[in-house]
């Protein structure tokens, strides 16, 4: 027989989502104002940026922290021994089947 789920804590996803929309917001600020430092010591153009969109090894490394980042945020989502931990019981139906 299957386990059922913990019961969804919808409170403690929404303080999670808030939680990384503020750091987004915080990175993407953080991220401005350089791009904006560089560009005022005539060090970084908007045609320098754009052409660092299309350098193949600048997004493959970007894929690559992506791919951890989230890594990082489901081992707090599903590790622990507390029964409140979102995905812990999907973690560990997943390792029984390993």
């Amino acid at each position: 027989m299957i386990p059922s789920p913990p019961a969804l804590d919808t409170g403690r996803l929404a303080g999670l989502l808030f939680e990384l929309c503020s750091q987004l917001h915080a990175e993407r600020l953080h991220r401005l104002a350089l791009e904006a430092a560089l560009m005022n010591a005539g060090l970084l153009t908007h045609d320098m940026l754009d052409g660092m969109a299309a350098d193949s090894e600048l997004r493959e490394r970007g894929r690559q922290a992506a791919e951890e980042s989230v890594a990082r945020l489901m081992r707090v989502l599903t590790e622990g021994t507390d029964q409140r931990t979102p995905l812990r019981a999907t973690r560990a139906a997943g390792q029984q089947g390993d």
